[in-house]
């Protein structure tokens, strides 16, 4: 039934089918995260660009969890020791793997689950000494294996182990009524290989993670999935059906009425059936068994969390320390935080809490089971992030003409900017020279798109900008530019730029490009946690637009020749002014404003629309003697007309008045971000470094970048 079903699945072609994958986590609206592993399993000649492991992200209309459930560890003196396992564990390396993992086998079980292991182990030739049943009474299974010769002891507990570096015997003794008490005699049994089953546990953790709430089933001393809040359905193991005809038929209805709901129609396929299970009998309830007492004076820990070395002793002293929350008690004791999560320890740990704190366990309650179900790779999340990918350039939309002109780039943040263009038989520093001269003689164009572009709206923009500039803004009319600075908290330079106020309650404010996302996360975090009451909405529009700064003496002669249809002479398009224009054809944004130290216009047009206007402006400034320029004319351009560069200048530890600004510093203003941090008395003082400009006795002496001035 098995290989015919896979088959069957293998062969729809709307269906695909992930092996080796786990729903890591569950989120809203039916989304979950799958982690495949494409080549873990592989040799190290894995195929070429194959990843290890691959992220999905699906959005289901339904959902089916059958996500079976995780057998449980007893506590008991020394249960940390090498030769102690879960049965299922023991299973797996018999039947799996083809590992024999002991000679000589004690099984200690509170549940009928541990006794089909007595076959695998004699199939293995792995002799088994005992099977110690904590219950008593009428136990089915242990009748039956008595009658196959194995010895069998109901009513019994596994209270301690003892060995080196690995189990050498077990130390049984009959437990009371109670299960708190010990009621006889205790006695060894030599063995390597000790094989306990507590009972198992739901794994309830992705419905957990939709929402739904879990509820304890005290008959089979576990926690269930209650109602589900999302459109899932949790079936079989999960959902604490141990049998696996019950897991069978609960798989079929599940799967059939998921498909029906999401939309699916067709012949009802037949129920797959159990086979007879070859033990007879009705099963036996499990006895809850969370800690296994200890004979008077055994020395040894009670190993509850063995991942983070938790013990019961831990437990308890958390309890009596106050710790009586269960989110408390996990954090004083570590107990669910080692790397699974408590799957194994969670509900020892509860139990036992709960005797300690005389409370009953659907009392203290569970843990938060948060994403992801199980450790996630750094590598599965970052995807194909690798080699050109591992760190994405942004380009502007004048990119590829910058290539095909000789550009030679630099990065600037994440972007990708021209450095400088090199013609045939220039250097950096003669080309950087001839940049230079065009602006101040002729014409330059320098792309500007990379400056951050944050549109701002709402009826309280100019007391938002009140409040993160030095200066004042009130008085700032419509069709209007302005420069600013902002400081942090503590005085220092954060970011600059020009702000224009292009309607009542419309304003565009430029940044610096590597600062951009810095100052929007930066002006949404005041504007929601320190100003809730002001209206703006600041929305990046940095890719929005592109920018071209047109610089020199030339410019307006450049803009006439492309066609323009407003007036850009000094009284038509004044210094610090914004127009909204149509340039060579296309619908413009004007700020007269002077990034270069020169006279400029930076011009912003729709991203698609760049390349068009850039080609239009250098075609019409090229009788003027137009040359594009890079990052470096710029630095030098600005160094000689004495603006400031943010980042280039500054370093965290620069006021305004370091830089030579105190004007931009409106004493009138009753506040401001940073205002008091300007008053503290180091950022007064005289004798503190101030920024100024120096010239080397020899006018033709460039300064390699980044040299060091020391004294003589």
């Amino acid at each position: 039934w098995l290989a015919r079903s896979l088959a069957e699945l293998a062969a729809m072609p709307e269906l695909r089918v992930l092996p080796r994958s786990t729903v890591a986590g569950y989120y809203d609206h039916n989304f979950v995260t799958i982690i495949e592993r494409v080549t873990d399993h592989l040799p190290l000649a894995a195929p070429a660009g194959a990843p290890r492991q691959r992220l999905w992200k699906v959005r289901a209309r339904e959902i089916v969890l059958a996500t079976g459930a995780i057998e449980r560890p007893l506590v008991f003196v020394n249960n940390d020791m090498p030769g102690v396992m879960l049965a299922s564990a023991a299973q797996s390396y018999i039947s799996r793997y083809g590992v024999r993992p002991g000679n000589r086998a004690v099984i200690f079980t509170n549940n009928d689950d541990a006794y089909g292991l007595a076959a695998a182990l004699a199939d293995a030739g792995i002799t088994l000494a005992a099977i110690v049943d904590a219950r008593d009474g009428a136990v089915p299974l242990a009748e039956d294996c008595r009658r196959r010769g194995i010895e069998v002891l109901t009513g019994h507990a596994v209270v301690a182990a003892a060995g080196g570096l690995a189990l050498r015997e077990v130390t049984i003794a009959p437990l009371a009524a109670s299960g708190s008490e010990l009621a006889g005699r205790a006695s060894t049994i030599t063995c390597d290989l000790l094989c306990v089953s507590g009972g198992w546990s739901p794994s309830v953790h992705l419905h957990s993670q939709s929402g739904g709430r879990v509820v304890y089933d005290e008959a089979k001393a576990c926690f269930v999935p209650g109602k589900p809040v999302q459109r899932e359905r949790s079936i079989g193991a999960a959902a604490a059906s141990f049998d696996l005809a019950a897991c069978l038929a609960e798989g079929h209805a599940a799967g059939l009425a998921a498909a029906r709901a999401a939309g699916f129609s067709g012949a009802e396929t037949p129920a797959p059936r159990a086979a007879t299970p070859v033990a007879s009998g009705t099963a036996a309830p499990i006895r809850m068994l969370w800690e296994v007492p200890a004979l008077p004076g055994t020395h040894g820990k009670k190993f509850v969390d063995i991942a983070n070395d938790v013990t019961a002793a831990d437990i308890a002293l958390a309890a009596r320390e106050g710790y009586r929350s269960v989110e408390h008690a996990k954090r004083y004791t570590t107990a669910g935080m080692g790397v699974d999560q408590g799957k194994t320890s969670n509900v020892n740990a509860l139990a036992i809490l709960a005797r300690e704190t005389a409370g009953a366990i659907p009392g203290v309650g569970t843990t938060t089971f948060r994403p992801p179900y199980t450790p996630v790779t750094i590598g599965a999340l970052a995807g194909r992030h690798i080699g050109e990918f591992y760190d994405p350039v942004r380009k502007t939309p004048m990119s590829d003409w910058h290539t095909a002109n000789g550009a030679v780039f630099e990065p600037v943040g994440r972007w990708r900017r021209p450095f400088y263009y090199a013609r045939p038989g220039e250097d950096m520093e003669s080309a950087i020279r001839r940049e230079c001269l065009a602006v101040r003689n002729g014409a330059g164009l320098l792309d500007a798109s990379t400056l951050g572009k944050i549109d701002l709206q709402g009826r309280d923009v100019v007391t938002m900008l009140d409040r993160v500039y030095t200066n004042g803004w009130r008085s700032l009319a419509i069709g209007q530019c302005r420069y600013g600075v902002m400081l942090k908290d503590d005085g220092m330079v954060f970011d600059d730029g020009v702000t224009a106020r292009l309607d009542e309650n419309h304003y565009l404010m430029t940044t610096t490009s590597g600062h951009a996302d810095a100052v929007l996360s930066w002006l949404e975090e005041w504007l929601q946690c320190e100003w809730p009451d002001l209206e703006v909405w600041p929305t990046s529009v940095t890719t929005q637009w592109a920018t071209i700064n047109l610089a020199g003496p030339r410019s307006r002669e450049v803009l006439a020749a492309a066609g323009i249809d407003i007036d850009t002479s000094r009284e038509g398009s004044p210094y610090l002014s914004v127009r909204e224009a149509v340039i060579a054809g296309i619908k413009a944004r004007i700020f007269r404003v002077s990034y270069t130290g020169e006279l400029s216009f930076e011009i912003n047009v729709a991203a698609r629309h760049g390349l068009a206007l850039w080609e239009a402006l250098m075609a019409s400034g090229a009788p003027l003697g137009i040359a594009p320029i890079g990052t470096e004319a710029l630095h030098v351009l600005r160094a000689e007309k004495g603006y400031i560069a943010v980042g280039h200048d500054t370093d965290g530890t620069v006021t305004p008045l370091d830089l030579g600004m105190g004007w931009i510093i409106d004493k009138k203003k009753p506040d401001f971000i940073g205002k008091r941090g300007l008053a503290r008395s180091d950022l007064t003082r005289s004798g503190r470094p101030q920024l100024v400009g120096l010239l080397t006795e020899d006018p033709s002496l460039v300064l390699p970048e980044g040299s060091q001035l020391v004294a003589a």
